[in-house]
């Protein structure tokens, strides 16, 4: 794909490692010839999920034990906001700049749990924290000019928060007790590089008894504890369904590859690099919205669309954000210099 594109979209899809695509078809390879049943294949599934547990642990700086496996960053958003005891007069505080992927949970427990949702800008979420609210619920790195959240600011509420990792986690580093959130959702397909519908969900243990599992199956109860609904041990009752083979074989190469070049590496190449075409965009009088140390650099556009169109033709990937009227290029360690240059030359007519 590098040979044909510019790809500068790792904000929506990462791009696929070919260990990644080999780990993929070896277990296509598997299901087919071997079966899907019996003691080996079910120990293998579970070999499968402990390793991806164990490798988004190492990206999120904690315990594997307080990972659960998602499908999604919304996944996990739903899971928290669908688990708590969200009651009429409770306020969750949300931002400005937040994804429908966590405005839509957030709707769902407004209208569902007769709670109230305060929206306030970015920059504000720390100051708007009253006696009432029960959660933050905002972006770690917001998706729309690739701002990052005051942690810090957060922290000295006292008030639990929960981060949206879609554009943090593998993109910048991530410590979730030194964020010190008590949960953190993340995705697998984007800046982890791993497949569509996978992902990760961050509890901090002291608070996992206080989420009922909104997705009872067969991995949530105890053995035979079905109809009692005794919780499973430990976050593992979290788990969305039932550990695939093929997503987890996928995630662990390619979580493998990244942690392989280095993670310090991967971050540090990515910021710096996104933060050079921030600059040379505003040298030739673009205007790039308001951003932190992040992989994400987004400018302002008459029609969005209508660019990303332009720079698709000249195979340059961006993706638009037509509410903020941005166009937003997503910056990889895999990005060159030559194809940042090529951009900045091509971003304005």
């Amino acid at each position: 794909m590098f040979e044909r594109l510019s790809y500068l979209n790792s904000g929506t899809e990462g791009p696929l490692s070919t260990r990644a695509a080999d780990a993929a078809r070896e277990r296509i390879e598997l299901e087919l010839t071997d079966g899907r049943c019996g003691r080996v294949y079910f120990e293998s599934l579970m070999e499968l999920a402990a390793s991806a547990r164990a490798a988004y642990a190492g990206v999120l700086g904690c315990s594997a034990d307080d990972v659960a496996l998602t499908g999604s960053t919304t996944d996990g958003v739903n899971t928290v906001l669908s688990g708590l005891d969200l009651r009429p007069g409770d306020e969750i505080v949300t931002s400005d700049e937040e994804h429908p992927g966590l405005l839509a949970p957030l709707g769902r427990a407004r209208i569902r749990n007769g709670i109230k949702v305060l929206v306030v800008p970015f920059d504000e979420l720390a100051n708007a924290v009253t006696p009432s609210t029960r959660l933050v619920a905002c972006s770690h790195v917001s998706w729309v000019g690739g701002k990052v959240v005051d942690h810090e600011a957060l922290k000295a509420t006292g008030v639990s928060f929960l981060l949206d990792g879609a554009q943090g986690i593998g993109a910048v580093p991530v410590d979730v007790h030194e964020l010190g959130c008590d949960f953190y959702a993340g995705s697998g397909q984007k800046w982890l590089s791993g497949p569509e519908g996978s992902g990760a969900l961050y509890v901090n243990p002291e608070r996992l008894d206080e989420l009922l599992p909104p997705w009872p199956g067969y991995g949530s109860v105890a053995p035979g504890k079905t109809l009692d609904f005794e919780p499973a041990e430990g976050v593992k009752r979290l788990d969305h369904g039932f550990p695939s083979g093929l997503r987890n074989a996928w995630a662990v190469a390619s979580m493998a590859v990244l942690a392989e070049a280095g993670w310090d590496w991967v971050h540090e190449r990515a910021a710096t690099l996104a933060a050079w075409l921030a600059e040379h965009l505003r040298e030739r009088g673009i205007t790039v919205a308001e951003r932190g140390r992040s992989t994400l650099v987004s400018w302002s556009a008459v029609d969005p669309d209508a660019d990303v169109g332009r720079l698709s033709k000249l195979g340059i990937v961006v993706r638009s954000i037509p509410s903020h009227s941005l166009v937003r290029a997503s910056v990889g360690a895999w990005n060159s210099e030559e194809e940042l240059e090529r951009l900045v030359g091509r971003a304005a007519f």
